[in-house]
């Protein structure tokens, strides 16, 4: 039998199943403004160490490559999205549909959604490329009609 990677997808659904009542336990404890914060600190750090490990694993730190490395976080169809540029310098797509965001929700995560799932993406890059910024207005997750990923390599 060969092993066969999760899509990105399933592995948030497996860590929201142990995330929540965490989460729960150290809101009673610590209070919730005090745990999001941790679980925000946390979960950026996890984003950035994924992005130094996809740098590892591309043939060049530009945004096509970056574009290339996507698939797991897509895989079964987890996000619908539009592409508007792609070059090594600038990346530009729209979410239209995120399964990640419908997840959150039905498993009644949607005010952590957020955190747990978008929290990542300046991160990620960060930890791919610290001279590319990242720029998003807007979220499906925080209830906007798609959200707007813009990258751009730093001149």
């Amino acid at each position: 039998m060969t092993d066969v990677p999760i899509g990105i997808l399933q592995q948030r659904r497996i860590e929201a199943g142990v995330i929540k009542p965490l989460v729960k336990a150290f809101e009673q404890a610590l209070g919730p403004e005090q745990t999001r914060a941790i679980v925000a600190g946390v979960i950026k750090e996890l984003a950035r160490e994924k992005g130094r490990e996809l740098a590892a694993a591309a043939p060049d730190r530009g945004l096509k490559a970056f574009a290339d490395l996507h698939e797991p976080w897509r895989r079964g169809g987890a996000l619908e999205f539009d592409v508007l540029k792609e070059t090594d310098d600038e990346y530009h797509y729209n979410v239209t549909r995120c399964r990640y965001a419908e997840m959150y929700r039905e498993l009644g995560l949607a005010d952590l959604g957020y955190t747990l799932s978008c929290n990542r993406d300046a991160s990620l890059i960060e930890g791919f490329n610290p001279d590319v910024e990242f720029k998003r207005t807007q979220t499906l997750m925080q209830g906007a009609s798609h959200c707007d990923f813009r990258y751009r390599r730093k001149k």
